[in-house]
């Protein structure tokens, strides 16, 4: 299938004068420091110089709020068989199986290096304890503080990277663009309130920026998941794939009013059970592994019982299991319930799904290279082939070690094997790249006031929208209709100059809308994440993936 040509509007979001705006120059550039970020940069050569960074704090990631685990074999009754082939049973045809042998087979070896790093997994009888959750056949997730794993696994690593000389932090640092010359990525236009604008120029640049929930008005990722990374990387003239797989993970805590909070799947992992607002166990109803079924399963199997039962949730039980194992294994989920008058051991916890992991984006190779020279990507910014048309259930922080490592450690020699920055840029200070023509400020020019548009009611009209239409469950007027409404919204504030980070960041999940909702309209089935009342039937002719490029 030819790749979808989608027109950016533009390449670069801000104009720049190469005269006005500070220049560094560096060997290699991070953009992102969540799990993936801060692996890469620790795999590269310690005689590099390396710029690492990230639009909030250092702890700020979507990796800090993971709960559940890192999926990995170390039970002697399970091996790498049976996590490939729950892997491949997830993704519903689209995974690449030889991404998926290998980033398994590497699962114990990363994990036990989180160990060397000073991360502190609980334990059962001195062994690393695991646990089962959705998809997976065997006990297999490695865990830490019972349910902050994310937390427990960032604290290592982020010890790790500020002790490490030649690593630069930048934090609270955002990424506007990616600077491009002659077809190759040449680092990067980066903003923070302190000092403005500044082109770090790279011999080679990793994108690890994480995904893209807050598309959604119900999502359990931070602020900071805004699809910077996907936008950037399509602006500049990567492939994207797959981008109509979003996954929504089934138990986010829902109390209106509030933010949204979630609930791990190790909470049916360990046995919790799924009921109605009429106290019915209905997952049995609609798959033979009830609360273990993949995430996709549960997900729409709750929307339907919503609608069943036209109630606004559904509820998880946990008052059956010993409070001894409730108390020792969710800590954080039991502290969390608590502020909202809620106790694990006697109550039912109100849920419902939300936008959690966005399986599709940058398309890379084994190596972690994008179809961009000098650009590689790793984490959730990507599309690597292991999780198919559905993630299984910690896979992806696996996912962010293995091709984290994999990117730095390529960057690296990359960078290891040029000369001084000038020279192997190919650029002088009087021959640097400039913005393409046609290239120009918006309508309201540059003197547009940011305080003209209510950037809070248009991201909250977007996530509305994107819920409803392109949620869950899809079908084609839908998709046309919010595609109308997303390209009229684009009209209007895609051609404005911006000078603060919601401007930008709005630009950047409605390119990524566009992009989501075109891919979405071509597959014409429902596989894994991506259901159509349409098209409800999977099609053995449509296992292939869609690719989105820029128009040139």
């Amino acid at each position: 299938m030819s790749p979808l040509i989608v027109s950016p509007k533009r390449r670069y979001l801000v104009n720049f004068n190469l005269k006005r705006v500070p220049h560094l120059f560096t060997d290699v550039l991070v953009i992102g420091a969540g799990i993936t970020g801060i692996r890469a940069g620790l795999a590269i050569d310690p005689r590099l110089n390396v710029v690492l960074a990230t639009k909030d704090r250092l702890k700020e990631s979507n990796s800090a709020y993971a709960q559940g685990g890192i999926a990995g074999v170390f039970d002697p009754v399970d091996d790498f068989a049976n996590h490939v082939a729950d892997t491949l049973a997830a993704g519903k045809g689209l995974c690449n199986q030889d991404i998926v042998e290998t980033v398994v087979r590497e699962a114990p070896a990363r994990i036990r290096e989180l160990v060397s790093m000073g991360a502190h997994f609980d334990q059962a009888d001195g062994e690393i304890a695991l646990t089962q959750e959705g998809g997976h056949s065997h006990r297999r997730v490695v865990h830490a503080l019972g349910d902050a794993t994310g937390k427990e696994v960032m604290r290592a690593l982020i010890e790790q990277i500020r002790s490490a000389p030649q690593i630069d932090i930048w934090e609270n640092t955002f990424t506007i663009d990616l600077l491009t010359h002659e077809g190759e990525c040449r680092g990067a236009l980066v903003w923070n309130a302190s000092h403005g604008k500044t082109f770090v120029w790279a011999k080679q640049t990793i994108l690890a920026t994480g995904g893209a929930g807050r598309l959604y008005r119900e999502t359990t990722n931070p602020e900071i998941a805004t699809a910077d990374g996907h936008a950037m990387a399509f602006r500049a003239g990567c492939e994207l794939r797959d981008m109509e797989f979003m996954q929504f993970h089934p138990t986010v805590l829902y109390i209106a009013g509030s933010s949204r909070h979630l609930i791990s799947e190790a909470a049916r992992g360990e046995g919790g059970l799924l009921r109605d607002c009429f106290g019915h166990r209905f997952m049995p109803d609609y798959d033979p592994a009830a609360e273990l079924a993949p995430r996709d399963i549960v997900s729409r199997s709750i929307t339907r019982q919503m609608e069943k039962t036209r109630h606004h949730c559904v509820y998880l039980d946990l008052t059956h299991l010993p409070h001894s194992l409730v108390m020792e294994r969710f800590p954080h989920i039991r502290q969390v319930c608590a502020q909202f008058g809620l106790d694990l051991l006697r109550d039912l916890i109100p849920v419902r799904p939300g936008a959690h992991y966005m399986i599709g984006g940058i398309a890379v190779d084994d190596e972690a290279r994008t179809s961009l020279p000098r650009l590689w990507a790793a984490g959730e910014v990507t599309s690597t082939g292991l999780h198919g048309a559905n993630r299984l259930a910690s896979n992806s922080l696996l996912e962010g070690l293995v091709f984290g490592l994999r990117a730095g450690r390529n960057a690296s020699a990359a960078a290891c094997g040029e000369k001084d920055q000038f020279t192997a840029m190919a650029i002088t200070p009087d021959k640097l790249p400039s913005v393409p023509k046609g290239d120009t400020l918006g309508v309201l020019g540059s003197d547009f006031d940011d305080s003209t548009l209510k950037l809070d009611d248009l991201l909250n009209s977007l996530n509305s929208e994107m819920w409803r239409k392109v949620g869950i469950e899809r079908n084609a007027p839908d998709l046309e209709s919010a595609l109308h409404q997303i390209e009229f919204w684009d009209r209007y504030v895609g051609p404005h100059e911006f000078s603060i980070t919601k401007g930008w960041e709005l630009q950047n999940l409605l390119l990524v809308a566009r992009l989501m909702v075109a891919a979405a309209m071509a597959r014409k089935e429902s596989r894994g994440t991506h259901a159509r009342s349409d098209f409800p039937q999977t099609d053995p002719e449509q296992a292939r993936h869609i690719s989105l490029v820029a128009a040139k």
